[in-house]
């Protein structure tokens, strides 16, 4: 990634999922290792950081100062075994 005014490093972090099993919930091991993991990046310069949340985690990610974005698109593009699209 090149740099830029919010990542003048031009490092980001993304993060793609963070699942706690349905016994073990609600005792805060998610915004442990969530925790952890953004401090780690910081000590490496990392200024932009993406993650996709459900709706049940998003106010874990507001608390760290996440905030929705009208910016992230996704897309994805699969083709049949015999490589056409779908």
């Amino acid at each position: 990634m090149l740099p830029a005014p919010s990542y003048p490093w031009g490092l980001a972090g993304r993060v793609h999922v963070v699942a706690t099993h349905p016994d073990a919930r609600r005792r805060g091991y998610a915004r442990a290792v969530v925790r952890v993991l953004l401090d780690e990046l910081r000590t490496e310069h990392v200024t932009l950081f993406e993650l996709h949340a459900s709706q049940e985690a998003a106010p874990l990610y507001r608390d760290f100062g996440f905030a929705d974005s009208p910016a992230l698109m996704r897309m994805t593009h699969l083709e049949e075994p015999d490589g056409r699209l779908r």
